[in-house]
């Protein structure tokens, strides 16, 4: 028997706003065709019911799909509903909530039809940057309405009946659905990374929305501002000297330890999130090459390397962040690029976005070197090179051009070649290249790295820097925009 929860559209409301709190808007609209026999059908409230609400008594507008009328499909007057809701939001400057449950676009009503998409696609886009958006997926999202999470900042699925698409899975070249479908939550999340969260069932992704929602401004303007905490500023955990999980790593530091991932499935080697240090929102990024499972051991290795996937996803968890005035950490541990083919076609272009966006974000930007940091791929990961504000490292990280034995090979090819012990100059040249280049006290000499820190102490360093950096005030030249 299943016992997931499946809710109806006006529940979902319900469910998600501080209780009796909800106001309808536009309660009585209805459609306006009379074609196909559309004059004889009963369409309350057009099959979407819009409002707003609070939560934790934040204003919230938000729209709820009624797959009970005809499948929620989006007509004329169903998008202008949801485009009444933005300008509102707009205006106030509060985040938009759309909760999805969609059979696309309403082929009764054809160009009106296209025509409602275009304008509430247009309307997204404006509120891009300005006001928070979120979508939910509890049913089915496909074609033209596709667009329309994937135009939002944040979308939560629903593990079993939710299903997101373009083109249905058979509708794809040499695809089968029973083999390959594409819609499910499983594959959209890992394959694609369009979703940040997997539910189990409907009342776990509006709990999600709920959380993340009290985590993040509402709109640009609104600042970060510091929430009550109660968790100890100064407590340290020595367990951190050893752990490569930036997972591990983000939980152990953040209030409460509690950290809220985002697409936790998709480029695992690239770990994004939200934290609180000392009541303060920050939005975390790092390098994950361990996997420990519940009793702390490591139950996956990742080999230490940026991808495409890993960098784009960083890339726009940035650009998201700077927008919303969230500053950023990153935890680094890099010896490079990932090396294959196929990542040859991509790589650069991925990494340069991450640099860009990095290098353009005007917020708080602390970095902390746990381990590796080799190459441009460690420059990529918000170094000091490209605006960091502050640079931390552990005392056994190593940063330079690459792992000092690899350089010494390279640079003593003939010696060692000629030598008739070379494990011996091999070690002795290490050490030297070591010292003088890749130890963390040789680069905070050349003032790369502003201080070498005691991995237990990560917490109270990091809310020290970020409280340090709240009122930071940074300007870019004057243009209408980038073009990376």
């Amino acid at each position: 028997m299943n016992t997931k929860k499946q809710l109806s559209a006006r529940d979902r409301i319900d469910v998600l706003l501080d209780d009796n709190s909800f106001v309808e808007i536009g309660a009585l609209v209805n459609a306006r065709t009379t074609d196909f026999n559309m004059a004889s059908i009963e369409t309350p409230a057009d099959g979407v019911i819009t409002g707003y609400g609070m939560i934790d008594e934040e204003l919230i507008y938000v729209y709820s799909q009624d797959i009970n009328v005809l499948g929620g499909a989006i007509g004329e007057m169903h998008a202008k509903k949801i485009t009444k809701i933005y300008d509102l939001a707009l205006k106030v400057g509060a985040p938009v909530i759309g909760l999805i449950d969609c059979a696309g676009m309403r082929l009764q009503e054809a160009t009106d039809a296209l025509n409602a998409f275009g304008e509430l696609y247009f309307k997204q886009t404006m509120a891009s940057g300005v006001i928070l958006q979120m979508t939910g997926i509890f049913g089915t999202c496909g074609g033209g309405a596709a667009m329309i999470p994937a135009l939002t900042d944040f979308t939560l699925m629903v593990k079993e009946s939710g299903k997101l698409f373009v083109n249905t899975p058979n509708a794809l070249a040499d695809n089968e659905i029973s083999k390959n479908n594409t819609s499910t939550s499983e594959f959209q999340s890992k394959e694609v990374g369009s979703i940040d969260y997997i539910g189990e069932d409907d009342v776990d992704v509006l709990m999600k929305i709920r959380e993340l929602l009290l985590l993040l401004p509402g709109n640009h303007k609104a600042g970060n501002a510091y929430k009550t905490s109660v968790d100890d500023l100064n407590r340290e955990n020595a367990a951190l000297s050893s752990v490569k999980d930036t997972v591990y790593i983000l939980n152990d530091i953040s209030d409460n330890y509690r950290f809220f991932e985002i697409k936790a499935d998709y480029a695992r080697e690239m770990t994004t999130g939200f934290i609180q240090l000392n009541g303060l929102t920050i939005g975390a990024f790092g390098n994950r090459t361990e996997i420990l499972g519940d009793d702390g051991s490591v139950i996956e290795r990742i080999e230490a390397v940026l991808t495409s996937a890993g960098a784009g996803k960083a890339a726009d968890f940035v650009r998201f962040c700077d927008a919303f005035g969230i500053p950023v950490l990153s935890l680094v541990n890099v010896k490079g690029y990932a090396a294959t083919i196929q990542e040859e076609k991509t790589i650069a272009r991925a990494s340069a976005k991450l640099v860009y966006e990095l290098a353009n974000a005007t917020i708080p930007k602390v970095s902390v070197i746990i381990e590796k940091a080799f190459g441009s791929a460690y420059l990529t990961m918000n170094s000091k090179h490209i605006g960091a504000d502050i640079v931390y490292a552990y005392p056994d990280a190593s940063i330079g051009m690459m792992e000092a034995s690899m350089a010494v090979k390279i640079m003593y090819a003939k010696e060692i070649d000629h030598s008739d012990n070379a494990g011996v100059l091999i070690a002795e040249k290490t050490e030297e290249y070591d010292r003088q280049q890749t130890s963390p006290i040789s680069t905070a000499k050349r003032g790369y790295v502003d201080d070498i820190i005691a991995p237990a102490a990560t917490r109270k360093r990091l809310i020290a820097a970020f409280e340090m950096l709240y009122t930071k005030k940074e300007n870019r030249p004057d243009k209408k925009h980038g073009t990376v």
